[in-house]
């Protein structure tokens, strides 16, 4: 079975959890990610309501058990255990009657999307409501209807977890997604799974240049809250962080950029997504919209980039029920797990070399190239030996693979053969 089956397989145990910022149904989701990776330790994390994290503080953990909204004739207009997406994220517990006109005051839907129902939460202000499709909407009758919503707000804890695979450096590599959306499998499921994939390839690595860290998170205030707990030691050590959401669907890829698209990371990510051979979107940092806003704000300054492959509020399921299993492939995610691997694998090997001898080496006594010279080993060789050219100490493998128009993945097994063979070293990296 291929990482891409496996990462599909997770994104359907975790999609029917009515996920939040808070809850039980995180942590079963935690539950549930750590069976898949039984040999890789997350550290776990509780954090009390009402504790203050950046400008931020928070709340009280909820739960929700049933929700559901019965019309006049008794029948249920909208039920959770349909979809969780039907409750309003984060209801006060309810149980009303109300007649029709204000019933509505408590009912989200979309009008341009007659056929789908929104995902709307109110995390920080109380509030009671469900979400129905907007046909739904237009056939209610008048009469009274029965509001019921069994939840519980009360102090918890907001939940994270972080995995740390040691590296030869103390340097670090971060990877985060967030566990704080219900029932979206794009939105949502795609990320944490994408995070399970990659802890377990960077886990079976023969050797690691770097130390690399793997956060998931409820997304704004988990992101807050690791930041409140770690950012001394996130800014001595990550040298490139990829924010990782909406990487399940066979659509486009799409990186949104640092806010000055500067960083270690927009380099990384641009070099792999550009020799990939697909379709990518680039975006300014003023289309954010995930954690990579907290990670990359003024102060906290970590050298991060989003990746998606529908970037979110672009697709048009986004947010809605149409974000189901159906919209995500294991073929999408196999796609996103091989990019991340591209990069990761760029990283290891993105450091100056410089030939060893002077003028250009006699490769074929080394077996490198054909010891028969042709007009068609000639262009076979060729990337080798502009490898070489440019292998004088200034420019690291991004430059040289940029300058010679060939992609890290062809030079990466050139340069192991040119270290092998003592043709190359490192001078900086």
């Amino acid at each position: 079975m291929n990482e891409g089956q496996m990462m599909y397989d997770l994104c359907k145990e975790i999609f029917p959890l009515n996920r939040s910022i808070t809850g039980d149904a995180v942590r079963e989701t935690f539950r549930i990610l750590q069976d898949h990776i039984p040999d890789i330790r997350f550290q776990m994390h509780e954090v009390k309501s009402g504790t203050k994290v950046c400008d931020w503080t928070i709340p009280d953990e909820w739960n929700c058990d049933e929700a559901y909204l019965e019309g006049p004739d008794g029948e249920r207009i909208v039920d959770m255990r349909d979809s969780n997406l039907h409750v309003l994220g984060y209801s006060v517990p309810t149980d009303i009657r109300l007649p029709l006109e204000e019933i509505k005051e408590h009912l989200y839907y979309l009008k341009d999307q007659p056929d789908v129902f929104p995902y709307v939460t109110s995390y920080y202000s109380p509030r009671w409501g469900f979400s129905l499709t907007y046909r739904q909407y237009e056939k209610l009758k008048p009469g009274e209807y029965h509001a019921v919503i069994r939840s519980t707000l009360e102090p918890g804890s907001l939940t994270y977890g972080e995995i740390v695979i040691p590296g030869e450096s103390e340097d670090e590599i971060f990877f985060s997604s967030y566990t704080c959306h219900p029932s979206m499998a794009d939105n949502e499921c795609s990320g944490p799974s994408l995070i399970v994939a990659l802890a377990r390839y960077i886990a079976d690595m023969p050797r690691r240049r770097y130390t690399y860290r793997l956060v998931l998170a409820p997304e704004t205030i988990g992101a807050l809250t690791y930041i409140d707990r770690n950012l001394p030691h996130m800014k001595e050590h990550i040298r490139a962080a990829f924010n990782l959401t909406c990487v399940g669907d066979d659509r486009a890829y799409s990186i949104v950029h640092s806010r000055y698209a500067d960083t270690y990371a927009d380099r990384v990510l641009m070099n792999v997504l550009s020799d990939s051979g697909f379709a990518f979107d680039e975006y300014p940092y003023i289309k954010r919209g995930s954690d990579e806003r907290q990670y990359q704000a003024p102060g906290v300054d970590i050298p991060m980039v989003c990746f998606c492959r529908s970037k979110y509020h672009i697709y048009p399921e986004y947010h809605t029920s149409a974000d189901d299993l159906d919209l995500i492939s294991p073929e999408g995610l196999q796609g996103s797990y091989d990019v991340m691997v591209r990069c990761i694998m760029l990283m290891e090997y993105n450091k100056k070399y410089r030939t060893t001898t002077l003028g250009e080496p006699q490769l074929g006594k080394r077996g490198l190239v054909p010891t028969m010279s042709s007009k068609e080993t000639y262009q076979q060789t060729l990337a080798l030996k502009d490898l070489i050219a440019y292998a004088d100490g200034k420019n690291d493998l991004i430059e040289i693979s940029e300058i010679i128009g060939q992609s890290v993945d062809m030079l990466i097994p050139l340069v192991d053969k040119l270290l092998e063979c003592g043709l190359f070293e490192i001078a900086e990296g």
